[in-house]
């Protein structure tokens, strides 16, 4: 529908007639157990800056009962297109809207789950990008800010949470009501409501007089899994560090944050009631890095109460610096705060958030990173790795080229000039320059404005006594990928170079220069008449955001010694660079192995194993000479039977390496392995063989047709939760047999009456790349129906379904013919039109690193 997809045309026209003061809203969730719909009353109070003047507000509902502005009764039919029109503003208004409105399980708007374990439902709200309008009547956009006060009916017995404290509820009877406070002036997108019988732990952060009330919420089946204590140490470090950094006092009157199900996103920023995915809520061993990475979200989802709640973008093409900001703040409070357990956070920055960036940067959608939002489609396919991992690395670039005091003193300036406000780029800019006495104009323009990687080498000239004679950094800007728009750029970089020596089998720093890099070739005077270190390391302590190579002898050095780094980021570094390569071709899939597994048994960093472990798979399955690439994961496999049976009993290495044995497994000794873990047979000291790593052992055996329907009903018997269920649905989908695959494509693209969950557990177990042949005739199925399910499934559930069916395990210049000729044929809208690009991108990708491999398999 047209009027679903706001512009930034009519958002600027309403937001220059429209200010809005506030909204009451009454909801009777009062039969929420049975579904279906409920009550939406909104009464919402606003000026108009020119009487007589016609607008619109926002509403997704399936009926109207009735439309009251300013006394007058409005024909409920006038309700189309998902806005209800407004002729003949006064200049004072008050308008009362009475609608009908449906709950969901896509995770979009009003969320219902039902618990299996106990057979009860549990409400919650996403509301980001525009999806308040699902549960109330309201102006959808993020510079029409208004106080909320919400009214609640709801069953005896429930929690229900909002924005504002919980008060205590009324009434008699089956139903009770909770009449909460306004909140402050905030968007639409960031208010929320949760409501079923959740279960809270509650602590409160105490700083001199400040008191804030804190609770962490779950359902009770997750309770006894939930470490509180925890979650509220890391809460409460981050209040710490950001009040003290930001020198602006939590703006809110309480901070709850409630983990829920089938969450599509790692965590919502709602103003005081944080809602989180409830798979952070830990059912069985994971590694160091899975808390880390939880520990992150909660910083992150902290960070915005103030950068995105309290002061807020004016529309969504700064969304990447609200979310760069909060993800650059988790790392930098893990990295500094005082008491963290994971002050090594920009090794995991690097090791993840920029292989990401470098990922989505180098795809045919790049875009700059302040990209041109037109209208509410755009916005939502841009939640991608440029407005959250190169954002944060270049704004980690800003911080070292103004300094970070500078930095954060602008911040603070920031944040008490533009309290409960919006704002743009500009006025961070602008703070940022009054601290530092930068001019930051010819910064943006060369770093948000352009699109693209830069890729820095070192030129290095020696003399016949081993001394280093001429040193410079040098600078290249390929070529944006076909299609991409604007022109590649040289950019200014504030780098460190490293310089490394083996002492006894490590590779210890001996000295650091830091220095200004701009233009194709920097020398670097400092270096001349020293002796060659055996590595020098562009971009050390990773300050900014730019591919690296290393030159001849030290990628000699490293390949022999990668583990031998004594600091973990610059392992990360040279992992990351050597991972970029084989990306891009400049190293085979079989070399990448090769690396991995000699340096993979040096390397501590549980964090940088798994992402390598996983990025190895990939290489093995979609990088390597298809003729070969059964033999790689073949000594993948033995390997990883290696070092898991090597590895400490009970240590997190132990358990990563069982896992991805799991998903590679292939003879009949590595699959009886398996199955013996499973059943008990065999034991492995100190391996816990708990719940989810029991689903893992099954998903590959299912996969392989070594565990059949009675294996899955009996483990569903063991675990008939909701996690269990969606497990239970993977294994049967990743079973290698036509009937299985015709199962998963009826149920998730025939059919609409999927979970956004249990749909999702479908596909990753439909995917499978041991099985090519079988899923080959789903490639042309796919481009007959990928335009229809883009026009009439929700956002979420057709994103699934368009990146997640893609054949791209059918790597072949047939699947880009096909993929070009639905191009050219469909004109699929500009959102639909980007996902299905940027997979064929993979394809491309995949193409020419295998001609590498086989090139090398050749030498």
């Amino acid at each position: 529908m047209p009027g679903t997809n706001l512009t930034r045309e009519e958002a600027r026209t309403r937001a220059e007639l429209i200010r809005v003061d506030a909204y009451d809203i009454e909801l009777d969730l009062g039969s929420a157990r049975e579904g279906g719909t409920y009550r939406s009353t909104t009464v919402v109070r606003f000026t108009a800056t020119t009487p007589g003047a016609d607008s619109f507000i926002d509403l997704v509902a399936p009926s109207v009962e009735s439309i009251t502005l300013n006394g007058t009764e409005l024909d409920p039919a006038s309700f189309a297109d998902s806005r209800i029109p407004l002729p003949g503003l006064a200049a004072e208004n008050e308008l009362r809207v009475v609608a009908e409105c449906s709950y969901t399980n896509t995770g979009e708007g009003l969320h219902r789950f039902v618990d299996p374990v106990d057979g009860e439902t549990y409400l919650y709200t996403q509301f980001e990008v525009p999806d308040a309008r699902q549960v109330f009547a309201n102006f959808e956009q993020p510079d029409l800010k208004a106080t909320f006060a919400f009214t609640v009916t709801a069953p005896a017995g429930w929690v229900v949470v909002s924005n504002s404290p919980t008060p205590e509820p009324v009434g008699e009877g089956a139903t009770r009501v909770w009449k909460f406070e306004p909140t402050g002036r905030i968007s639409s997108y960031i208010t929320a409501l949760v409501a079923g019988p959740y279960v809270g732990v509650f602590d409160t952060y105490e700083n001199g007089e400040q008191r804030v009330p804190l609770a962490v919420y779950c359902r009770p089946s997750l309770r006894e899994f939930l470490d509180a204590e925890a979650i509220f140490e890391v809460t409460k470090l981050g209040f710490d560090y950001f009040q003290e950094k930001f020198d602006y006092p939590y703006p809110f009157a309480k901070y709850d944050q409630l983990f829920v199900p089938e969450f599509n996103a790692g965590a919502m920023e709602n103003a005081g009631a944080v809602t989180l995915r409830d798979q952070y809520v830990f059912r069985s061993k994971v590694t160091d890095a899975a808390y880390e990475s939880r520990a992150a979200t909660i910083l992150h989802e902290l960070a915005h109460m103030w950068f995105g709640d309290l002061v807020t973008m004016e529309w969504w093409n700064d969304l990447w610096l609200n979310e760069s900001f909060a993800t650059f703040a988790e790392a930098v409070c893990q990295a500094e705060a005082p008491g963290s357990k994971w002050p090594h956070s920009w090794t995991t920055f690097a090791n993840q958030m920029k292989t990401w960036a470098y990922r989505q940067d180098q795809l045919p959608s790049t875009h700059p990173i302040m990209a041109e939002i037109n209208d509410l489609e755009d916005v939502q396919v841009n939640f991608d790795g440029i407005t959250y991992a190169k954002g944060a690395s270049v704004l980690k670039q800003l911080v070292a080229y103004v300094g970070q005091d500078a930095f954060f003193e602008g911040v603070r300036a920031y944040f008490k000039r533009h309290a409960w406000g919006n704002t743009r780029l500009s006025d961070l800019l602008g703070a940022l320059e009054e601290a530092s006495g930068r001019d930051l104009k010819a910064w943006s323009k060369s770093w948000l404005e352009t699109a693209g990687i830069n890729v820095l080498r070192p030129s290095i000239v020696l003399n016949t006594d081993g001394e280093i004679e001429s040193f410079a950094v040098l600078q290249d800007a390929p070529a944006l990928p076909a299609g991409a728009k604007g022109e590649a750029v040289l950019r200014p970089h504030r780098i460190a170079i490293g310089l490394y020596e083996l002492v006894d089998g490590s590779l210890v720093r001996t000295d650091r220069i830091e220095l200004d890099v701009d233009g194709p070739r920097t020398e670097v005077p400092e270096l001349v008449g020293r002796h060659r270190p055996a590595v020098v390391l562009l971009n050390d302590d990773d300050l900014t955001y730019t591919k690296i190579r290393l030159d001849e002898d030290s990628m000699a050095v490293v390949t022999e010694h990668l583990g031998g780094f004594t600091d973990s980021l610059p392992r990360a570094l040279c992992w990351a660079s050597a991972w970029d390569m084989t990306r891009d071709g400049e190293l085979a899939a079989r070399d990448y192995l090769a690396l991995a597994l000699s340096g993979l048994g040096r390397e501590s960093d549980i964090g940088v194993v798994q992402s390598v472990q996983r990025q190895v798979k990939l290489a093995l399955d979609a990088y390597a000479d298809p003729d070969w690439s059964e033999e790689g994961l073949g000594r993948w496999a033995a390997a990883a039977e290696e070092f898991l049976r090597a590895a400490e009993p009970g240590s997190d290495h132990q358990l990563a390496w069982a896992r991805a044995l799991a998903s590679v497994a292939r003879t009949d000794g590595q699959l009886g392995l398996l199955a013996g873990l499973l059943d008990g047979s065999v034991e492995l000291k100190g391996l816990a063989v708990d719940t989810e790593l029991r689903w893992t052992l099954l998903q590959r055996l299912s996969a392989t047709g070594r565990a059949d329907e009675a294996a899955v009903l009996a483990e569903l018997e063991r675990d008939n939760t909701a996690a269990g269920q969606e497990h239970a649905a993977t294994c049967r989908a990743a079973r290698p047999t036509a009937e299985a695959k015709a199962a998963v494509w009826a149920a998730v693209v025939e059919s609409d009456n999927l979970t956004n969950y249990v749909q999702e557990a479908m596909i990753a177990g439909f995917q499978q790349s041991d099985q090519r042949e079988l899923l080959a005739p789903y490639a042309e199925k796919y481009f007959a129906v990928v335009k229809s399910v883009w026009e009439d499934r929700s956002h979420e559930i057709a994103q699934q379904i368009i990146v997640g069916l893609y054949p791209a395990l059918q790597v072949s210049e047939a699947t880009l013919t096909a993929t070009d000729a639905w191009l050219a044929s469909a004109e699929p809208a500009p959102s639909l039109r980007r996902q299905v690009i940027e997979s064929r991108a993979g394809i491309e990708r995949a193409l020419k690193a295998q001609a590498v491999d086989r090139a090398a398999g050749a030498r």
